[in-house]
């Protein structure tokens, strides 16, 4: 069967181009220059992953264990906060920042979590700090552009007594940010999180599914019953989207599968993640070449979604996002 990407028609509304965690195919992501460089090529919304410190402050980190993000591992001073950790199942060792105050966490600098596939973000190692939320929310006021935070491991940081919900709704009301026209989406792979902030705010809301598995939380059996037409409709009563994995869409290979439809049946707009540009992350029918770390047909796979209506989409590399936008809706 061939993985060639079916004919794409020009989308009927304009995808918004969500840049994942800033421009982060081209600078160590989740810093103030990842997102600065996104909103240059042309994002709509800038996406911080959110966890909290020790000291209740909400950083942009993809993860909590800050071990292969930041540079901590290097200062002596730190060396003891290495711990295991059991987060949603899983052990992790490392450092995390709810151990680390704000100020400690600022000491530290940023690195390129993919070094081997983005050699020219790792030059930039070093050069940057972790921001605050608070931060990214007046980049992104400065330029005019959204945002689009994740809230990371909900329930892991309620069982230890940092809860998220009300701090973030607090902190996007004092942004003036609380009804459904405000530039900001949140998003969870958790339910009961959503469900919670549901009734605490008028921001727009979406649910994250992966292939495969199911919600740290429990509170749904797995994604694959939540992208069901049934499970969506549930989504639906508290979720404004869904954020699938883009393979939950099409696997590179044949037709695509009937989620968009049902997904927009049931009223809820399509957000799929992540488009890349290196052959390590692209259907085989659409690498160049034998590289891992070379870039293949990325924008021919981003114009394919557009063609099958999704609604915005996550990217490393918003500037190719925003062409593939331009080149479908010609």
């Amino acid at each position: 069967m061939s993985s060639s990407p079916p004919a794409a028609k020009p989308p009927a509304t304009k995808p918004i181009v969500i840049a994942h965690r800033g421009a982060s195919g081209l600078r160590p992501e989740h810093t103030l220059a990842s997102y600065t460089l996104a909103i240059e090529q042309g994002a709509d919304f800038i996406e911080p992953d959110l966890v909290l410190t020790k000291d209740n402050v909400f950083v942009a980190r993809h993860e909590n264990d800050i071990t292969g993000t930041t540079d901590v591992a290097a200062h002596p001073e730190f060396a003891a906060r290495k711990a295991t950790k059991l987060i949603d199942g899983e052990s992790h060792t490392g450092w995390f920042t709810e151990d680390f105050t704000l100020a400690e966490l600022k000491t530290l600098r940023a690195k390129e979590r993919l070094p081997q596939l983005r050699p020219g973000s790792a030059k930039f190692d070093g050069q940057f700090d972790v921001p605050t939320l608070a931060e990214v929310i007046a980049l992104a006021k400065l330029h005019g552009v959204g945002i689009y935070p994740e809230t990371k491991h909900p329930s892991y940081f309620a069982l230890i007594g940092h809860p998220m919900e009300a701090r973030l709704v607090a902190q996007l009301k004092a942004a003036g940010w609380d009804s459904a026209s405000a530039p900001v989406f949140i998003q969870s792979f958790e339910v009961d999180n959503l469900k919670e902030l549901h009734k605490m705010t008028r921001v727009r809301l979406i649910q994250l599914m992966d292939a495969s598995g199911g919600p740290a939380d429990k509170a749904a059996p797995s994604y694959a019953a939540m992208a069901t037409p049934e499970g969506l409709k549930a989504i639906a009563a508290y979720a404004y989207g869904i954020g699938p994995n883009k393979s939950m869409i099409w696997t590179g290979a044949g037709p695509q599968t009937s989620l968009v439809a049902d997904a927009h049946a049931a009223g809820l707009k399509l957000h799929p993640w992540t488009f890349r540009a290196e052959n390590a992350f692209l259907p085989a029918g659409l690498r160049v070449g034998t590289d891992p770390a070379a870039h293949g047909q990325v924008e021919a796979e981003i114009r394919t979604y557009i063609g099958f209506g999704v609604d915005g989409f996550f990217t490393d590399f918003p500037a190719i996002g925003v062409a593939a936008r331009k080149a479908a809706r010609r």
